[in-house]
């Protein structure tokens, strides 16, 4: 049997024009800012003229700690939308943009797969709506206006061997991890050591994913720290009178992207924060949007459930006013076995022994949704063929022990018809009480904050922080930073800081070797392992394969 790519499913995709897919969706097209026919900007103004309307319901899919054999979160994210559709809901996906970094290099896209994509796929996971290049433009006129104030004569005090601030490009590229600038006489500059970000990880984005509108954006990036002075006072972006053009440079991109699936339900797609580095979740204003437009609004967070789902509760749900009304945990038969230590080449093979060996990982995720965070899921397992009918009954005992019902889910391969058991699923816990729980409170300590998360969360047996991460500390919370929330930078392999301990291990210490503030997006994130913020590509990347015919169609992206 032949499959097709994903690439050909969506190419062969007849999509409706843009304006169809806003006048099915009830907005009206005084709000539309089209980018040729099947892309398309809302503008803001849309949320404070629809201010009084009523949310929908708020689902949010997770999944377990990601493996090389896929979870398809982003996939089971489309197709249950358009499955809720099928079953005569009236349903709105919201996703966040692709990074250039994962589609050239290793991790691919994220349009979703096969029969639940959201299209036109190869323009969502390249240049879209010129969005990350705005961003990347504003994180470097910052950088320039920095050095440039240096130049010319450092009127503020500014240390060069204390600047925060780095230059970002939407690439994984190493070589630009540690650079030396400034160098070739005077009219250059003053020489310093710098570095690049990816723009995933620049605060900037963080800043466009959290901010409400064009006046928070604006004090957001205002509040950014960029360097410090000899005497430790911090240096923000509004001391050099830069958050006025860089809101300029980003006044389009702040508005959400209109796209659809490959079903024709409206989608939109904004914002991409990497869930290791920063907060892992779609813009505040394109998840308010969703829920304006949809009685149900669909959204995803990155990786595990460790990582981006509970950025997005103790992040996105406070700062938004934010709280799901379920939450769809997405595994595959193949993955847990993964974590049950099966070798990437015999995952097709059923072994329930190897399953049941890997099913913790899962369970720990259900657990830390149900009970310590207090939200109603359901388990959706994304159907492979090879899955035995007594893995997948294995699954559902194991679950249905701790209260929570698993939905086999075969969007893949039949779109929102395979996802329907799970949208009434998901129906039908959205009837019932829905609470949210912070694993922390905010008045907390750093220091305690760090160890709720590794307790609660990772099922560790607590926090140590380096001397210099201490130090970085006390120094946060004398600034008055010590009650914002916690950003984790950390694996998305493991619970633990080692992404060599799978499944679910216990009584590890996850070790902080740096703190730092991103005032503008209100948070502190707390640096673990070797986590990078500048990724590099393999030893053979995903580019060697994408090509463009004569006729401008793009071939090998996936």
């Amino acid at each position: 049997m032949t499959f097709k790519s994903d690439i050909e499913i969506a190419q062969a995709t007849n999509m409706q024009h843009i304006r169809d897919v806003a006048k099915s969706a009830e907005i009206d097209e005084k709000y539309l800012e089209q980018y040729g026919n099947h892309k398309a900007k809302i503008d803001y103004s849309f949320l404070t003229d629809n201010a009084g309307k009523p949310d929908g319901k708020l689902i949010l899919v997770t999944a377990i700690n990601p493996t090389p054999a896929g979870e398809g979160k982003t996939t089971t994210t489309v197709g249950l939308s358009d499955a809720l559709r099928k079953i005569g809901k009236k349903s709105f996906v919201a996703l966040r943009e692709p990074s250039l970094g994962p589609v050239f290099g290793v991790k691919g896209g994220a349009a979703g797969g096969g029969y639940a994509q959201v299209v036109p796929m190869e323009d969502i996971n390249l240049h879209f709506t010129g969005d990350f290049h705005a961003l990347g433009a504003a994180n470097n006129l910052l950088a320039a206006m920095l050095d440039n104030h240096i130049h010319q004569g450092n009127e503020l005090g500014i240390d060069v061997r204390r600047i925060t601030w780095k230059r970002a490009v939407d690439m994984n590229d190493r070589q630009l991890r540690f650079i030396t600038n400034g160098l070739g006489g005077k009219a250059n500059g003053v020489p310093r050591e710098d570095g690049f970000d990816i723009v995933v990880a620049s605060e900037v984005m963080a800043v466009l994913c959290l901010s409400k509108d064009i006046d928070d954006l604006k004090a957001r990036l205002g509040r950014m720290i960029v360097a410090y002075t000899r005497d430790d006072r911090p240096i923000l972006a509004s001391d050099l009178n830069a958050q006025g053009a860089m809101a300029a440079l980003l006044k389009d991109a702040l508005k959400p992207n209109l796209v659809q699936t490959l079903e024709g339900t409206p989608a939109l797609i904004h914002g991409g924060p990497f869930a290791n580095i920063a907060h892992g979740c779609n813009s505040v204003t394109a998840t308010k949007m969703a829920l304006k437009l949809g009685d149900y609004a669909v959204t995803e967070a990155g990786f595990g459930a460790d990582l981006g789902a509970e950025k997005f509760l103790n992040i996105k749900c406070r700062v938004a006013n934010l709280k799901p009304d379920a939450v769809v945990i997405v595994a595959t038969v193949r993955a847990l076995k993964h974590h049950g230590g099966v070798a990437r080449a015999d995952l097709g093979t059923p072994d329930t022994a190897a399953l049941d060996r890997g099913l913790p990982n899962l369970l720990r995720h259900v657990e830390n949704i149900t009970k310590h965070f207090g939200l109603p899921a359901v388990v959706a397992i994304n159907r492979f063929p090879t899955d035995a009918v007594e893995e997948l009954q294995l699954i559902e005992d194991r679950c249905r022990a701790l209260g929570v019902n698993v939905a086999l889910s075969e969007v893949w391969g039949k779109g929102g018809e395979g996802g329907e058991a799970l949208a009434k699923e998901v129906v039908r816990l959205c009837e019932g009480e829905s609470k949210l729980e912070y694993a922390y409170d905010l008045e907390d300590t750093i220091e305690e904050k760090l160890d709720a998360i590794v307790k609660k969360v990772y099922h560790g047996s607590g926090v140590a922080l380096t001397p210099a991460a201490k130090k970085q500390a006390e120094q946060l919370a004398a600034l008055g930073f010590g009650n914002l929330p916690i950003c984790m930078a950390k694996t998305q392999y493991s619970f633990s800081d080692d992404p060599a301990l799978i499944c679910a291990p216990d009584g590890f210490t996850v070790t902080v070797r740096g703190l730092k503030v991103a005032a503008g997006a209100g948070f502190i994130v707390a640096l673990t392992g070797d986590i990078m913020t500048m990724p590099g590509l393999p030893k053979v990347p995903s580019a060697e394969k994408i090509d463009v015919d004569s006729s401008g169609k793009i071939q090998g992206l996936f």
